[in-house]
């Protein structure tokens, strides 16, 4: 039998080894930076075309390369960071493996011009799917300018599998990102298509993070600074307003370099639990300083996952530091023993009747408020928590209200006294845990999930809206003002069209800066800032912007409007919560696949018992 094992070319190995090193552009771009970064450089300029699949150039005035180095440069696993085993638990640099540039040039079509201090000439060097195509000297400036264009040019299959470009800017703006923030010190520009993005002057971290994150973020940052024998951390957290529902603005470094970590994000987000809710993430650039024997970030390609020596140690040291941050700038929530009426004057009113107008509905979209009188009712009822009292009669009205009161909390059970007739749906519909509606059916009982339910009725209306060409429009008496970063103003020039199918009238107002006039009907009690705000930042990770952006853009609207846990309804919000749920096309599930309610029958009851 012949023999079937061969070695693999060297093209075909590069090609392989730059699978793992480059997925993206982004890719490319992070290599490219982090190069320019040890070469001592103070000024790195970024240049892309069509978010880096066209081109991706990075312009640098440090050291520079040799004739001899530039060409060792492309060769696989050729270094100067390390020389020995031991070096790899001493490094302090971005770059040491020697992958980057001969992945990149594998896989692309590259040029490269660079010139040290110590050579009158530069060197020019042109580079094709690991080929040297040319090679020559030339008048150059001291540093390295590296252009990569057409990236997977010789992998089809590889291509075709890139997002459109507005996901791909996305994640090439984050390293860009990353790299800015761990070198303040360094001057930085960003162009896209001739368009200057980012020109980012040398600085401190705090306005560092001012210029890329904008001057709404100033009032809200909180310096964190602890030293112990283990390690040192420095850097900002944002303060509750910063808090979003997407994992982005979220930057932590060891010794300098970016690091992605669930279990140390999970310390940060610990720390912050009693002051964002579980579905948001808080906002921090934080600096780990530790000696590098104690760490090993030899363990992935890219590099942004390392080993610690004791995590649960780092973990500790981080959370308490964030707290400690937190308490001492006065985050934290204090209690004011001395305010009157803490829990009663706040308590929401379950039984009494509600004089609503005509379709309108407490629930949809603000919280009614309690009058005086109704306060005063409550008042009476909390008195008497600690007693048993129950009325089981139904009143003339049909109203039945059945406490069962004890130490703890009690149950209030309230029926509605009108409801579907869909479904078989019966007259009595009770709230538990001001989350859950519970409605009797011929054949059973419903559990209805009220945020759930909810979701689904705005999504379906924003779409019936869309496909009838009936979108209503509110004109906002006082226009709302969008100041945003580089990043956000591109993504809303990308979603503009789609945002206004749905109803908003938003206008591009110069230096990323945009003015709503008007908000879709549905949506005019909502806070508009924050939504569309929160509808960027989510835009690059959850929407595909080659198909379905609309339908996308109206699930995300949906979630971020509609009813939630925790609130309590009338008995006339319970009607129409069950009757426009069920007059839906789809009302089993939201956009995303949660189901609204559950169905339980009466002979899976009976086997309970």
């Amino acid at each position: 039998m012949a023999d079937i094992i061969q070695l693999l070319p060297e093209s075909i190995a590069n090609q392989i080894a730059a699978g793992e090193v480059i997925q993206r552009p982004a890719s490319v771009v992070k290599e490219l930076l982090e190069n320019s970064i040890d070469a001592q450089s103070t000024f790195v300029q970024l240049i892309l075309k069509d978010a880096g699949k066209t081109l991706v150039q990075v312009i640098d005035d440090g050291i520079g390369m040799s004739e001899t180095d530039a060409r060792m440069s492309l060769e696989r696993h050729a270094t100067s960071k390390i020389t020995r085993a031991e070096d790899l638990f001493a490094i302090r640099t971005m770059g040491f493996r020697g992958e980057a540039m001969a992945s990149i040039a594998s896989i692309a079509q590259m040029v490269i011009v660079t010139r040290n201090e110590e050579s009158d000439m530069g060197v020019r060097l042109e580079v094709a799917g690991s080929k040297v195509k040319s090679q020559e000297y030339c008048q150059a400036p001291r540093g390295t300018n590296t252009s990569v264009k057409n990236l997977f040019f010789n992998i089809p299959a590889r291509r075709k599998f890139l997002k459109s470009d507005p996901v791909e800017l996305k994640h090439v703006m984050e390293e860009f990102k990353r790299v800015a923030l761990a070198n303040p010190e360094i001057k930085f520009s960003l162009k896209h298509n001739d368009n200057e993005v980012y020109h980012l002057n040398e600085n401190n971290l705090r306005k560092r993070i001012i210029n890329i994150f904008g001057k709404s973020v100033n009032e809200l940052l909180v310096p964190i600074e602890e030293s112990t024998d283990v390690l040192t951390i420095n850097g900002y957290i944002g303060k509750p307003g910063l808090a979003k529902k997407s994992r982005g603005n979220q930057f932590l470094f060891v010794n300098n370099r970016y690091i992605k970590s669930s279990y140390l994000n999970h310390a940060i987000k610990l720390a912050f639990s009693s002051l964002i809710g579980e579905d948001h993430s808080p906002f921090f650039v934080l600096f780990l300083e530790i000696d590098p024997s104690r760490i090993d970030i030899n363990v992935h390609p890219t590099k942004t996952e390392i080993k610690f020596e004791d995590e649960r140690l780092i973990y500790q040291y981080l959370k308490v530091s964030v707290q400690h941050g937190l308490g001492k700038y006065n985050v934290t929530p204090s209690i004011d023993f001395d305010a009157e009426n803490t829990l009663i004057g706040n308590r929401p009113d379950y039984y009494q009747n509600q004089n609503i107008a005509h379709g309108q509905s407490p629930a949809f979209p603000h919280q009614r408020q309690v009058t005086s009188s109704e306060k005063q009712s409550w008042e009476n009822l909390y008195k008497q928590l600690g007693q048993d009292s129950v009325i089981p009669d139904e009143s003339k009205d049909g109203q039945v209200i059945r406490m069962q009161s004890g130490a703890d909390s009690p149950d209030l059970l309230i029926p509605q006294k009108e409801s579907s007739q869909m479904l078989g749906i019966e007259k009595r519909a009770y709230q538990i845990h001001n989350t859950y509606v519970i409605n009797q059916i011929k054949s059973g009982y419903l559990i209805i999930h009220q945020q759930y339910a909810h979701e689904r009725i705005m999504y379906e209306k924003l779409l019936k809206a869309i496909d009838s060409a009936e979108t209503v429009t509110q004109n906002l008496l006082f226009p709302i003002t969008l100041n945003l970063n580089p990043d956000e103003a591109i993504l809303l020039q990308k979603l503009l069209p789609s945002i206004q199918k749905l109803g908003f009238v938003i206008e591009d107002f110069g230096k990323q800066s945009y003015i709503v006039n008007g908000v879709p009907s549905i949506l005019q009690e909502t806070n508009i800032h924050g939504l569309l705000i929160e509808l960027i930042s989510l835009s690059a990770e959850e929407l595909d912007f080659n198909s379905g952006i609309i339908e996308s853009l109206a699930s995300s609207i949906a979630k971020n409007t509609c009813l939630k846990k925790n609130k309590p309804l009338s008995p006339e919000e319970m009607t129409k919560l069950i009757d426009e749920l069920f007059a839906c096309q789809v009302p089993f599930a939201t956009p995303s696949g949660k189901k609204c309610f559950v169905e339980m029958d009466l002979n899976s009851l009976e086997k309970m018992f």
